[in-house]
């Protein structure tokens, strides 16, 4: 597990590309500016997928780690 706070963690398990992206997209808004959204996924595509849409949307990309089950689970501090 990440020492990284999360304040929402979106549970995008057996969302397929781009689903998991739509809602990180709709819903960063909804922690604070310097706040941390994690995205569990089980889709491959959101391996790359995460940290693109950061560079595209001028957020930042903290890292991966695993949800409790395993999962992996991308990290993306909200910078605007």
């Amino acid at each position: 597990m990440s020492a990284e706070h999360v304040d929402l963690e979106l549970d995008c398990r057996g969302m397929l590309c781009p689903l998991p992206i739509i809602e990180l997209g709709r819903r960063v808004g909804e922690v604070p500016l310097g706040g941390v959204v994690a995205v569990v996924a089980t889709d491959l595509a959101a391996r790359h997928d995460v940290p693109a849409w950061c560079r595209m949307r001028q957020q930042e990309y903290v890292g991966e780690d695993a949800a409790a089950d395993g999962v992996p689970r991308y990290l993306v501090r909200r910078l605007s």
